[in-house]
């Protein structure tokens, strides 16, 4: 008897800290889609022009976990570079014609291989290091890009030069294409971003790391 009351009050104190532990983190929920935006630059003042892609497919490791590596390490997108949207027609068919075309593939494939957090600031947005490994025209590099989360959006920001990419065709088409408007000068680096919704829920102690 002394032997199941002893088993009884052990399981009771795995059950209590289980749910304990459970309570005192956050369920991570992914919603929707990732926007992919850019900025270009041209002329020798580093005039940006920005724009975003409409078609980008995006394939979630997970939708849920319990912070941020679980849910977003080994997620991927494919970004359809005919898709490119400037809010000018003429602009994005040049864009199409003179640059992505004379890449060798169509598509920008991007996936998340890490995540760090910065140390956690009180009443401060969750801030840190996403490192994607993107592949354009064939190459495939590591991207740092620095992240901020608050308010259920998680957005991150980098920079890639075009020429690690060993698209200077693509970027001596495009600047001829467009060398008046340029003033014959078009910048190799691009800045990139993308962002999506990511509701935190049931957090009394918040481990998004």
């Amino acid at each position: 008897m002394k032997k199941v009351l002893l088993g009884i009050i052990i399981s009771l104190m795995v059950v209590s800290g289980l749910v304990a532990d459970e309570k005192s983190g956050c369920v991570l929920s992914q919603k929707g889609k990732i926007d992919v935006s850019w900025k270009a630059y041209k002329t020798a003042s580093k005039i940006g022009v920005s724009g975003v892609f409409n078609k980008v497919t995006y394939t979630p490791v997970a939708k849920n976990g319990k912070n941020f590596r679980e849910i977003l390490v080994g997620s991927s997108v494919s970004i359809d570079t005919s898709s490119v949207n400037s809010k000018n027609k003429s602009r994005d068919f040049k864009l199409v014609s003179f640059f992505f075309q004379k890449m060798s593939t169509k598509n920008i494939n991007a996936k998340i291989i890490d995540i760090k957090a910065d140390k956690k600031i009180k009443n401060q947005p969750r801030t840190g290091v996403v490192t994607l490994d993107v592949t354009m025209n064939g190459i495939t590099k590591s991207l740092p890009m620095k992240y901020t989360y608050s308010n259920a959006i998680f957005e991150a920001k980098g920079v890639i030069d075009i020429l690690d990419f060993s698209a200077s065709t693509a970027l001596k088409s495009i600047n001829k294409a467009c060398y008046a408007l340029h003033k014959g000068k078009t910048w190799s680096d691009v800045s990139v971003g993308f962002r999506t919704k990511i509701e935190a829920s049931l957090c009394n102690v918040s481990p998004l790391k």
